[in-house]
């Protein structure tokens, strides 16, 4: 017992006690080529937020590829969320949270370590948030990546310019840079993957072992990175979680987009100069509504970071060869209501494929549902299915269906797999109900797939999750239990990718 040693000797017991505690204490701090940043300590967690990895896209730099960052000579203090970037108030809401302050000073991002020594070489996972690629943010509660650095890892969350201040294309930005950029807001994620490239190793992390993962228009992301000449290297391997099969817009298409958000805020449409655009403010731009005024949720095809449509890329093998997990949710269509589109209404458009259509869903009767299960499996269920078989010619690639429910009758929505995966889901309050401990133990396989995955290059756990290539079909369901699916609805997902080339020969 400490009573029975000497006065000297409990001094030094103490000492040695309290040293790690004082160490965690002080605030810790990060020197990077920019300069040093201070962070705070959360439940053994070092957050730093707030750093930004490229200059200010504003005045001249708006509709510019993100510029070199200055230099700071003093610590700067990265304790509080920088502003998100401009989008219309509200969308965030419904898909994460509230995004807080914005502003078109928006391009930072927030680290999450176990620790800042160097030289420890952890697995470094990169969240791309989503959000239709017009609204979201890399500091939302739901996004908080302290849980999973508490798995060893080192998390990175980031903004990136959104709806017409990320995509964007008009004759007098042709004009003024002839064949340069339009997605602007990828070439934002690029330059922060180069941020971690270089700095990363401040913050115990391991430039060669980089993971990027994001949902959504996130996950669209990760396969636009993939596929994009200017992201080569800057990552080891990639999650896709509920990417669509949506296509993406042709740089003529954007350029009349462009043309009509000119005219709506008052400039001469195809006429109007970059110096009226850039003096609109970015406010203003960001709450536009209406038809032909979004090139939500794709991105421009035919500028250097999206020379081609993503399918195409990957249908020539010209993505990166990195393993890959890709899957989607039960209820994808979710997102879909969201978007005001009516399940039901798309059956009766189908006429008289709609009876082949039924025979693939047996059971499901009601039109509205039918509409919904189809809606799911087109855009999303069929579309992981096909870029797994095209990529597992190039790099393992695993599958998984998320179904953990809840309380939702429809199944698993759009973005429910998300707090599982980043270990939110107590804090988020976002399940419709308390937390369960079947919550979390869903929660706690998804973290260890995901993180053995970062830390190895496969989804180690049990039951084995076998990688799916072109003839197998297989994946892994994620529900309340964990179980293998060899064929997984291979009839109706072959179908459907089937139609979908006929339809694009046809076009």
């Amino acid at each position: 017992m400490i009573y029975s040693l000497s006065r000297t000797a409990k001094r030094a017991f103490w000492l040695l006690v309290a040293l790690p505690v004082a160490c965690w204490a002080q605030a810790p701090i990060a020197t990077t080529p920019s300069g040093s940043v201070q962070g705070r300590v959360v439940a053994d967690v070092a957050v730093f937020r707030g750093i930004p990895f490229a200059a200010p896209p504003v005045g001249d730099l708006r509709w510019r590829e993100p510029q070199p960052l200055p230099a700071w000579s003093e610590t700067r203090q990265s304790v509080s969320n920088a502003p998100s970037c401009p989008q219309k108030r509200g969308l965030s809401l419904e898909g994460g949270g509230d995004p807080g302050k914005l502003d078109e000073d928006c391009l930072y991002l927030n680290v999450f370590t176990p620790g800042t020594d160097a030289g420890t070489k952890r697995p470094v996972m990169v969240w791309i948030h989503g959000g239709a690629l017009i609204f979201g943010s890399g500091g939302l509660a739901i996004y908080d990546g302290s849980a999973l650095a508490r798995r060893g890892v080192v998390v990175v969350t980031i903004n990136y310019r959104l709806g017409p201040l990320g995509f964007f294309a008009h004759p007098a930005l042709d004009k003024e840079r002839p064949g340069g950029p339009a997605n602007f807001g990828l070439l934002d994620q690029i330059a922060a993957l180069q941020w971690v490239q270089k700095n990363i190793a401040s913050f115990g992390g391991d430039p060669a072992q980089v993971t990027v993962f994001g949902q959504s228009a996130g996950a669209q992301s990760v396969l636009a990175l993939m596929a994009s000449p200017l992201a080569t290297g800057l990552f080891r391997s990639a999650i896709a979680e509920s990417p669509y099969g949506v296509p993406s817009h042709t740089r003529a298409s954007a350029s009349t987009t462009g043309t009509a958000i000119a005219t709506k805020v008052g400039l001469p449409g195809a006429d109007a100069s970059m110096e009226a655009l850039r003096g609109i403010s970015a406010e203003r731009l960001s709450a536009l509504e209406g038809k032909g005024l979004s090139l939500a949720p794709g991105f421009v095809v035919g500028d250097p970071a999206v020379p081609m449509p993503l399918l195409e890329a990957f249908q020539r093998g010209r993505e990166a060869a990195v393993p890959l997990i890709i899957g989607s949710n039960s209820d994808d269509a979710s997102v879909a209501l969201a978007f005001g589109i009516d399940p039901a209404q798309l059956v009766q458009k189908m006429g008289r494929a709609r009876i082949l259509v039924r025979s693939y869903y047996p059971g499901v009767a009601d039109d509205r549902q039918l509409g919904r299960q189809v809606a799911r499996d087109v855009v999303f269920t069929a579309f992981a299915r096909r870029i797994a078989y095209l990529h597992s010619s190039k790099a393992p690639t695993w599958r998984y269906y998320f179904s953990r429910a809840g309380s939702s009758p429809n199944g698993a929505g759009h973005g429910a797999e998300v707090p599982f995966v980043l270990g939110t889901v107590e804090p988020c309050q976002c399940l419709g109900g308390p937390v369960t401990q079947l919550d979390k133990d869903v929660e706690r396989r998804m973290g260890d797939r995901w993180t053995a995955f970062a830390s190895t290059g496969a989804p180690a756990g049990s039951p084995t999750w076998e990688p799916d290539n072109r003839s197998r079909g297989w994946a892994l369901e994620i529900g309340d239990d964990e179980t293998g699916r060899p064929g997984f609805m291979t009839a109706r997902i072959n179908a459907f990718i089937t139609g979908l080339n006929l339809v694009g020969r046809k076009n």
